[in-house]
């Protein structure tokens, strides 16, 4: 990530963080980013002639502020919360991953081990209405019994609370699974210049290449 981040910064691009944004003017030929920096109040405009619209969980409340963006072509969010949970006083006696068949929603609570050797477990599933990234120990019990399905000799005690996220995905519980949502001009909300993306979940990162040539293509065409 550094490495294309100082490949961006080579091309010209800036980064401004702790900004929020407040709406967007959508002109023929160039799109009025407004701004807000969340510490200071300060207000700011970006002018740009394309857009591309990836703020994840938030991308839905960008898309809404996008003069010109119809309300009928912003999917509705649903938050999958997934939780992890770590070992601790002992061991993993793997080393390597551990992926059991996926469940619905997600792939299941598999094994990974991080780049200093902790074995944590996770994420489960939990379709929530808020953004919260709190572990709940009670959950802890569902993980037990998943890990035990494919290592029956985890010790009771073992698992503790690690850390949490939230997927931004675009079908929700007993909906079918949908794919990441790329969205042009063309055939999705008329306003061009403009890509807004829906429902990009972790593995957006390692298709972020693919993703962002096709975005390219969709500014284009």
């Amino acid at each position: 990530m550094d490495v294309l981040w100082l490949d961006a910064e080579s091309a010209g691009a800036s980064m401004a963080v702790h900004s929020r944004v407040t709406g967007v003017t959508a002109e023929a030929a160039r799109k009025l980013v407004h701004v807000e920096d969340v510490n200071t109040g300060e207000r700011s405009t970006v002018g740009a002639r394309w857009l591309v619209n990836a703020a994840g969980l938030g991308a839905q409340a960008v898309a809404a502020s996008i003069q010109g963006v119809p309300a009928s072509s912003i999917p509705p969010r649903r938050l999958a919360k997934g939780s992890y949970f770590a070992l601790s006083g002992c061991g993993a006696p793997f080393s390597h991953l551990i992926y059991p068949l996926p469940e619905d929603g997600g792939l299941g609570v598999h094994l990974t081990i991080d780049l200093g050797g902790q074995a944590k477990f996770g994420p489960d599933v939990e379709w929530v209405d808020s953004i919260d990234y709190s572990v709940d120990p009670s959950r802890g019990d569902k993980f037990y019994s998943a890990i035990r399905s494919y290592w029956p000799g985890l010790r009771d005690g073992a698992l503790v609370p690690s850390y949490s996220g939230v997927r931004p995905k675009v079908s929700g519980p007993g909906e079918p699974a949908a794919d990441f949502v790329l969205q042009g001009a063309r055939r999705g909300h008329g306003v061009r210049g403009l890509v807004n993306l829906f429902g990009i979940e972790s593995p957006g990162l390692t298709a972020s290449m693919a993703i962002a040539a096709r975005v390219l293509a969709l500014l284009r065409g």
